[in-house]
């Protein structure tokens, strides 16, 4: 991500890093919702330059997360799977599910503007548990 973001503006990569960490913390909880990465949104465009200049930024981020993810994935599918870590899979599932109802912009839009409930809540996993 950092290599996306500096092939595009220098200071990209801590603006939305840092954005990303301030994002996705729990308040009442003292934590935060994931393990790191980059957030951004509501890129303004003045005109079809800025536009275009969004667009491949936000294509290469697309990129770097295309190449890095398969990678992650193979070095890790091959891993034990242990009772601890599902515990620890299903308590994160239910930051996102927490975070998502309580604290996250779209969710909380769409709820608010009569959106298709089914179609916002899908994304919630099938299985959490909160401690």
């Amino acid at each position: 991500m950092r290599a996306a973001c500096m092939g595009h503006n220098p200071t990209y990569y801590e603006r939305y890093r840092k954005w990303a960490d301030e994002y996705f913390y729990i308040p009442h909880r003292e934590v935060h919702r994931g393990v790191g990465g980059i957030f951004y949104d509501h890129l303004e465009c003045a005109d079809d330059a800025a536009f275009d200049r969004h667009l491949a930024f936000t294509q290469d981020v697309g990129k770097a997360f295309l190449d890095v993810f398969p990678e992650l994935v193979r070095k890790r599918m091959g891993s034990d799977f242990t009772p601890e870590d599902e515990a620890r899979q299903l308590e994160y599932r239910g930051r996102y599910a927490e975070f998502n109802l309580v604290y996250d912009r779209g969710t909380i839009f769409g709820l608010k503007t009569g959106g298709n409930i089914d179609a916002i809540l899908m994304s919630l996993p099938p299985r959490a548990t909160w401690s």
